[in-house]
């Protein structure tokens, strides 16, 4: 069940929350082979369950009440453990509620446990993670993408409603797309970040997994919305997004990729993007081609900004004021001890290459430009929109790939990116839209993207999409 065909069926008095989050909590443990989870939080899910069942009983159901939702475990949740995947965070259990899981919890959704990750949201595949790699459940051989792969999982495999997952790079969309659910990121500001571990904070959006783009809206607009302890949250209310079943594309003008970009995709990608614009223009939608003069750099400049930031936000690991603590010997150097063993390769990976462009001599090279290359970047996004309501791209260059195939190869495993690194440059909203199937039977994603702060209209037209494409239907495990 979708959790809108679950408060029906909760309405009519046919199911009980309590016995849903039963069936999820054994469906966890009968699918633990995939390792989405982290932790699970069974005793604190059911008396959340019982409360919601009083509600809907006396007639006081709130927006999301008994939505059984998986959270990202680099968003801070109070009293259960927040690891980011990292020993360095192994044992941390935060004093504290990330905004967007307060704001959860308030709307009477249910917490059922922590998903697994790439270490502090590093990667592309879910591989690096101190707990070990997660599976795709379409086919355990072949990863379910990253680095919120487990949240992706989580939704896929129906052991949840809805999931929460952090989108720096694509790590929302790019998951979904690799396990055929819907993922969305909004605009930059939409949803807070208070509570979201820090990763590349000028590019970091908390985002949401379903199966509908129903269930995704009926999130957003609980959990968006000014927040006075994110300063970089829009001076807004909460979102509001009507989604009519009769919503028409035919004034849609949908952006469509250059022939030569698509052309470096798999060719299963290329014939469901094919596919996809078929249906969009039988269906009265005006595809117009367009041009993206930057995309040569987008991944580049990403990697830059990204790993950038990330050596200052994680300069806060250091075996001192908190986290892990590397046992050493007299006249050692704790800090260094504790950094080489608390974390893993894929981020001192990234540190040190951020740690090299933000240097004496090397700032103005490649940390300066690529924020140059930002701009550039935004203002031809702005321009595409002059005359298009969407851009439509793939969501990935390539279907799922099997594990450990890339791990030698951070270049290719980098690119996988190359689709979605420029709306967080950009700061704008996307969403993975499944679209159809590779020839190996996996799944595929289409992405559309829309203007700075049009998140509304995003799934409005999302919407409407993922009725013509098809696709996101419930999967049992493999």
């Amino acid at each position: 069940m979708t959790y809108a065909e679950f408060r029906q069926r909760r309405l009519r008095g046919e199911v009980r929350c309590r016995q849903v989050v039963e069936e999820f909590l054994h469906r966890i443990a009968e699918h633990s082979a995939l390792n989405a989870f982290i932790t699970v939080v069974p005793e604190l899910a059911l008396q959340a369950a019982e409360e919601s069942d009083a509600r809907f009983d006396a007639g006081q159901a709130r927006p999301l009440e008994g939505c059984v939702v998986a959270v990202k475990d680099n968003i801070s949740t109070r009293g259960i453990r927040t690891t980011c995947a990292s020993r360095m965070l192994e044992n941390f259990i935060p004093v504290y509620d990330a905004t967007a899981v307060a704001r959860l919890k308030q709307a009477g959704a249910i917490l059922i446990g922590k998903t697994n990750m790439d270490e502090f949201a590093m990667g592309s595949s879910n591989e690096h993670s101190a707990f070990g790699a997660v599976r795709n459940p379409h086919n355990p051989a072949y990863v379910p993408g990253g680095s919120s792969g487990g949240s992706a999982v989580a939704v896929a495999a129906q052991l949840c409603h809805v999931a929460l997952g952090s989108d720096t790079g694509g790590s929302v969309r790019q998951p979904a797309a690799f396990c055929g659910v819907v993922g969305f990121k909004p605009s930059y500001g939409r949803i807070s970040r208070y509570g979201l571990v820090a990763f590349a904070s000028s590019l970091d959006q908390i985002g949401i997994f379903a199966h509908t783009v129903e269930d995704v809206a009926g999130v957003l607009d609980v959990i968006s919305g000014h927040d006075p302890y994110d300063a970089t949250t829009l001076p807004e209310p909460p979102t509001r997004t009507p989604l009519a079943e009769d919503f028409s594309v035919a004034e849609l003008h949908v952006g469509t990729m250059p022939q030569a970009l698509l052309e470096e995709c798999h060719p299963d990608v290329r014939a469901a993007y094919d596919r996809c614009v078929a249906a969009l223009r039988a269906a009265g939608a005006h595809i117009k081609p367009v041009e993206l003069p930057f995309s040569h750099v987008w991944v580049p400049t990403y990697y830059v900004i990204a790993t950038a930031e990330a050596s200052s936000n994680l300069a806060r690991y250091d075996g001192i004021r908190y986290g892990f603590r590397a046992p050493v010997e007299e006249g050692e150097d704790v800090i260094a001890a504790t950094r080489t063993s608390g974390f893993g390769a894929e981020v001192k990976r990234r540190i040190m290459i951020g740690t090299y462009v933000l240097s004496a001599g090397y700032y103005d090279a490649y940390y300066r430009k690529a924020l140059k290359a930002r701009r550039l970047i935004a203002e031809a996004y702005a321009q595409i929109f002059t005359t298009a309501h969407v851009l439509l791209l793939p969501t990935s260059p390539v279907p799922p790939f099997r594990l450990g195939e890339r791990l030698e190869d951070p270049v290719a495993m980098y690119l996988a990116d190359f689709f979605t690194v420029s709306a967080n440059l950009a700061g704008i909203p996307a969403i993975n839209v499944p679209a159809g199937v590779s020839s190996e039977g996996l799944p595929l994603g289409m992405q559309l993207q829309a203007p700075y702060g049009a998140d509304v209209r995003l799934l409005q037209y999302a919407h409407a999409c993922a009725r013509l494409w098809g696709g996101g239907e419930a999967l049992e495990p493999r």
